[in-house]
């Protein structure tokens, strides 16, 4: 049985369903090929995902390809619930609300554990962890799973390396098509989306710290610096920071930074990034965001502690009084700031990442017993299958090498 926060809305989840379905349309491509073969006949999926209405379509997706698919959130704040709505009306069990309390959050991993899945379908780990920790007896049945992230990824390999993991893991994340799009102009440009919309801060003229500069802080850069904001990024690895450098960014650490931000973006991954200490150095009136998966990125419980008083102000905008009577403002509760203050990545960007899971799962059931306990990369050729499909979708033909080309790129005798 399915649980939804309010079954009223899902003619609206209808419509927003409709939408995306537009624009998704080299997703829509594997549909009808799905649809035609059942590469998931008499299988079922169970996904932990931000239950949006591009998530919608990849669920709708998979059941063309003959699964039953049960779902819940990945997040407490990224649950549409009109699309909740919708996907419990089309036959699919759905445990999802905007707002889950942390009991409901793991009740409803449990219960779609409990819908006994052959592949899962993760957005940080959290599925895959709970099977692995307290419900090994799955293990044996399952396929394998996907993982949607960054930060899964990361959680991963650190199973892996630790001997913990007993399932292949395909980390879609490393997907061209997905962390070179997902993340870069996906997460750029709905970061920004919802400190709008939380904020309805002028971005021009202001300074903007982003910390991390992986995929993500570099699509947030970018949007950033194309709204007219000069761009600090705060960064551990000496690679990126170099990167962030010749980008033409300043580069710096988070404790020189602290009192010179207007806007503080993190998106690293990690814990406690932007501490007390920084907070005692920001100027009265900055704003906080998160775009990292967990809220973890911003230490809110010590600034909680260290406030006079916290109130909502705005959409999803909590108000702190620091006793020197400054305020700092957190957008989104500090977790994942496009999805709990807006509506996630725009579908386009999620058809590729989307794509990337579908056939992921297919390539789980064509490689059954084949694959070792590991996280695996999917091949080159299907990532480059992925992003032929949305060339098609933009209608944008490109080039085809010659005879003579390909002779010549096989070749290693000719030279100057």
């Amino acid at each position: 049985m399915s649980f939804v926060k309010d079954p009223s809305l899902a003619a609206q989840g209808r419509l927003n369903l409709e939408i995306a379905e537009k624009r998704m349309g080299a997703l829509l491509t594997v549909r009808e090929r799905f649809a035609k073969e059942k590469p998931f006949a008499g299988l079922t999926i169970g996904m932990a995902l931000h239950v949006t209405k591009e998530t919608g379509i990849l669920v709708r997706t998979l059941k063309a390809g003959g699964a039953k698919v049960s779902i819940t959130g990945c997040n407490p704040l990224s649950t549409q619930d009109d699309i909740a709505a919708a996907l419990a009306e089309e036959d699919t069990l759905v445990w999802a609300y905007k707002g889950e309390t942390k009991e409901d959050y793991y009740r409803f991993l449990t219960a779609v554990i409990e819908t006994e899945p052959d592949i899962t379908i993760d957005d940080g780990c959290d599925l895959v962890t709970e099977i692995h920790q307290k419900h090994p007896h799955m293990l044996g049945k399952l396929l394998g799973g996907c993982e949607e992230t960054t930060t899964g990824i990361i959680r991963l390999k650190s199973m892996e390396r630790d001997g913990a993991l007993k399932i292949p893991m395909i980390a879609v994340n490393d997907n061209k098509t997905k962390h070179l799009m997902d993340n870069y102009y996906g997460t750029g440009q709905s970061t920004f989306d919802g400190i709008l919309r939380s904020t309805n801060l002028l971005i021009a003229g202001k300074t903007v710290v982003i910390l991390g500069y992986g995929s993500c802080g570099k699509g947030v850069a970018m949007r950033a610096r194309g709204l007219g904001a000069q761009v600090i990024v705060t960064e551990v690895d000496q690679f990126a920071a170099l990167q962030a450098a010749m980008d033409g960014h300043r580069v710096m650490r988070m404790e020189d930074a602290a009192s010179i931000g207007d806007l503080f973006i993190t998106v690293t991954g990690n814990l406690h990034v932007i501490r007390v200490e920084h907070m005692e150095q920001m100027k009265d009136g900055v704003v906080l965001a998160n775009s990292g998966h967990f809220d973890c990125e911003l230490d809110l419980e010590a600034l909680e502690k260290k406030s006079k008083r916290k109130r909502r102000v705005r959409h999803y905008l909590d108000e702190y009084l620091l006793p020197s009577g400054r305020v700092l403002y957190v957008a989104g509760e500090g977790r994942l700031v496009n999805l709990a203050s807006a509506e996630g990545h725009p579908s386009e960007v999620m058809s590729l990442s989307f794509c990337g899971q579908a056939l992921a799962c297919e390539y789980l059931v064509k490689n059954k017993g084949k694959l070792k306990p590991t996280v695996i990369t999917l091949p080159a050729e299907i990532d480059d299958y992925i992003a032929g499909l949305q060339l098609k979708a933009m209608e944008i033909a490109i080039d085809e090498l010659t005879p003579e080309q390909k002779k010549y790129l096989a070749s290693w005798q000719e030279g100057t």
